[in-house]
């Protein structure tokens, strides 16, 4: 965990991605921060560490310097690294105790959907899922045990908006902090702290990694007594990231404006050719006036992203034969990488929500999500085009 006190607060988004949680090494002067791999470090003497750093599963500098830049980036005081998105997430559930109740939106991660319902029900939590885009629903949702309001915004992967601001509102009237993963969006597109939430999650392994060779997860958090609960968990569960790992998030998030600049203007393009297709039924993009979370997305983000849901004609098997037959788009799960993917919710991401459940929450049997990447965009959209047409 390392609090946020760095000198380049104060400049825009791509100086603070470069520079910001690390400086020049002191020793040798290099500009990128170097991997410590080690276990342990000479103390002082007994109990007398140096700067902290006395086993690596609680501190590490290489992941100190990460932690300190997502801080940065996402505008808060305290940041800690995570082996996995999921792992972070745990993080955040392990301050419940049997009795206390979640409100989560109604259209998540299928990770994080089976992490609540097949660990955390065991444990005695309870939780109640809604559309959060409905501040209705979630006020009905409140409960006098009610400690966290969990959100995704834009969600995984119908992408539904939600309000934050408003849901941070309501949701701390109601005694509840509101967890936002962020993944989907980036800091940025959108952070959810200076809108109200408390914890803001990320999967590192997505776009703030943005190559696709690396899995991780963040918290951040402007909250000191939170941070250092979380900070707790974090050592003493010992979920934490390698050197390895946080020094190419680090390589990652250099660059993170400039490739979130070219997916949002490449997802706006494929969206609208998507929305003119005979053969695609539905097209979900917050940047589409048509989508019922467009005005809040405008109001609230910098930009719509790089995720596209859509639906084709036919059943179950059809969307999984479009999945199958691009050429560019690699058929595979995650997402937020430089290169264009597709998957199929249903059968891959989705695939451990019962297929009732699924279908009720509006996860349609055809539903494909892509991510689209920094490629041609004229390239990309051929080759969706072969996929869906061909048969």
């Amino acid at each position: 965990m390392n609090a946020n006190h760095d000198s380049h607060e104060g400049d825009g988004f791509g100086t603070r991605a470069v520079h910001a949680g690390q400086p020049p090494d002191p020793l040798t002067g290099a500009l990128m921060v170097p991997i410590y791999q080690n276990s342990t470090y000479r103390q002082r003497g007994p109990a007398d560490p140096i700067d902290g750093y006395e086993y690596a599963r609680t501190k590490n500098p290489t992941r100190s310097a990460l932690e300190r830049n997502l801080a940065s980036l996402e505008g808060g005081r305290h940041g800690l690294c995570f082996a996995s998105g999921l792992a972070a997430i745990n993080t955040i559930l392990n301050l419940l105790k049997s009795g206390d109740h979640v409100v989560a939106g109604d259209d998540l991660y299928g990770g994080t959907w089976r992490l609540f319902e097949k660990l955390y029900v065991g444990f005695g939590v309870t939780f109640t899922y809604v559309d959060l885009a409905d501040l209705d629903a979630l006020r009905r949702a409140l409960r006098p045990n009610t400690r966290f309001v969990f959100a995704e915004t834009p969600t995984n992967p119908l992408l539904k908006i939600c309000d934050l601001a408003e849901v941070a509102k309501i949701a701390h009237a109601g005694g509840a902090k509101v967890v936002c993963d962020n993944t989907f969006a980036t800091p940025y597109l959108q952070r959810p702290l200076a809108l109200g939430c408390d914890i803001v999650v990320h999967s590192l392994t997505k776009y703030l990694g943005g190559h696709s060779d690396v899995i991780g997860g963040a918290l951040i958090v402007s909250d000191d007594e939170l941070a250092a609960r979380l900070a707790f968990f974090q050592n003493a569960v010992g979920g934490v990231p390698g050197p390895q790992e946080c020094f190419l998030v680090l390589r990652g998030t250099k660059t993170l404006h400039l490739r979130m600049d070219r997916h949002c203007q490449t997802a706006g393009r494929i969206a609208r050719f998507l929305q003119s297709h005979p053969e695609v039924t539905k097209v979900y993009y917050p940047g589409l006036k048509e989508h019922p979370g467009h005005a809040i997305a405008a109001k609230q983000m910098n930009g719509f992203g790089g995720m596209i849901s859509f639906v084709v004609k036919g059943d179950v098997e059809r969307g999984k034969r479009v999945a199958a037959r691009t050429r560019l788009f690699a058929c595979a799960e995650s997402l937020g990488g430089v290169e264009s993917l597709i998957e199929h919710p249903p059968s891959m991401t989705h695939a451990s929500i019962p297929a009732e459940l699924r279908r009720a929450r509006g996860l349609d049997d055809g539903l494909i999500r892509i991510s689209c990447g920094v490629e041609d965009a004229d390239d990309l959209e051929r080759d969706l085009q072969q996929a869906i047409e061909a048969r």
